[in-house]
């Protein structure tokens, strides 16, 4: 079993910047991927940004150039870097992480609670 820890969001306003951490922590496990998705209300969650253990990322295209995805493997954290934001990006942002077990080579996906992030005009 993996939790995931997050935390960063808050209320700041437009252009302003903010920094997303998620920590994984359990035992027996190894991260393939982490990334942070996010639900504005009424709406589908979404992916925002993704990064493999290796180090390749991937973006949505409406933050692209704004955020950055980064990870810390020794630390299984993941973070993400929120500049330039905007009212639109208003949502909860989840963390993901997407593990293997050393044992048996099962994968097994995980989410965080959940972190708000508020962005006013």
């Amino acid at each position: 079993q993996v939790q995931l820890l997050e935390s960063g969001g808050g209320l700041v306003q437009a252009g302003g910047s903010l920094r997303l951490s998620c920590a994984a922590s359990g035992s027996r496990f190894r991260v393939y991927a982490m990334g942070w998705y996010h639900q504005a209300p009424g709406k589908q969650r979404e992916l925002v940004a993704i990064i493999i253990s290796g180090g390749s990322t991937n973006y949505a295209d409406s933050v692209k150039g704004r955020f950055t995805i980064s990870m810390e493997n020794a630390k299984n954290t993941v973070f993400l870097q929120m500049n330039s934001l905007k009212p639109e990006d208003t949502a909860v942002y989840y963390c993901n992480a997407q593990t293997t077990s050393p044992g048996n080579g099962y994968q097994y996906n995980y989410w965080g609670q959940g972190t708000q992030v508020t962005v006013s005009s």
